[in-house]
């Protein structure tokens, strides 16, 4: 199941305070800017830094490039 769009609007990353980008297939919520995946177990995000998986620049650059593909990202 999907999360909320009015959820998503209010989401923001705890370490970094920005906008998340909805990986919907993967079912993760990625902050660039902290480059923390933030993974959402029963239809509910888990939005602690220490349950998050922390990427390197590299995967990061490529989630947003994928974001970008998918339109979820300007």
């Amino acid at each position: 199941m999907a999360l909320d769009a009015d959820l998503l609007e209010i989401l923001r990353c705890p370490e970094s305070k920005e906008r998340l980008i909805y990986f919907l297939e993967e079912n993760v919520l990625f902050c660039p800017a902290s480059r923390l995946k933030y993974p959402i177990r029963d239809d509910i995000p888990v939005m602690l830094i220490s349950e998050a998986e922390r990427v390197t620049p590299e995967a990061a650059d490529a989630l947003v490039a994928q974001a970008r593909e998918r339109g979820l990202w300007q």
